[in-house]
């Protein structure tokens, strides 16, 4: 009986999760609410807040399970075979390129969606700038050249480009930073 009310409110957690992504992409943090948010996953709003606090930590658990998901591909990233240049763009293939498509370039909120991780969540954004930072540095290998190759990488976004003209730049900057 245990598993099945866990297994239930993990699937009711999921579809919440999976309704304030749609809410937030297409509309925007600041003019989702937890009604629209509780009418896209099909529950009630007194049901939302016996998961969830607020909107903010819907917005937190959205990004940690997206998170969570990127390192999965990155540990699959880091474990393959190749020269250390094939596995970096491996690695910010997954890191980078392919959330950048979904939820940025493809996403009708896209930049504003960008805009609010970092004023919204600074503890889990710099959660993941560490976890980053630990994947770049097991293939570059000193801290310092990891660093500044995020460093350069952020500057790769800030005009937010199409994910085409991202691709080329990473592959440029890889290019400068790694050559074997």
């Amino acid at each position: 009986m245990q598993k099945k009310s866990f297994d239930r409110d993990a699937a009711r957690r999921r579809v919440i999760l999976d309704a304030a992504r749609d809410c937030i992409l297409k509309f925007g943090y600041a003019k989702s609410s937890l009604e629209d948010i509780a009418k896209q996953a099909a529950v009630s709003r007194p049901l939302i807040y016996r998961k969830f606090k607020s909107k903010e930590e819907i917005f937190g658990a959205f990004l940690e399970d997206l998170f969570e998901t990127q390192y999965r591909a990155a540990e699959r990233a880091l474990a393959k075979t190749g020269s250390r240049r094939e596995r970096l763009m491996s690695l910010y293939e997954a890191l980078l390129l392919e959330p950048w498509k979904e939820l940025i370039v493809d996403a009708p909120m896209g930049a504003e969606f960008y805009e609010t991780c970092g004023r919204i969540t600074p503890d889990i954004n710099e959660s993941r700038r560490k976890m980053q930072l630990k994947y770049t540095q097991a293939v570059l290998g000193t801290e310092e050249v990891s660093k500044v190759f995020m460093l350069a990488v952020d500057g790769l976004t800030r005009d937010l480009p199409v994910t085409k003209v991202l691709r080329r730049r990473l592959e440029v900057l890889i290019d400068r930073f790694v050559r074997d």
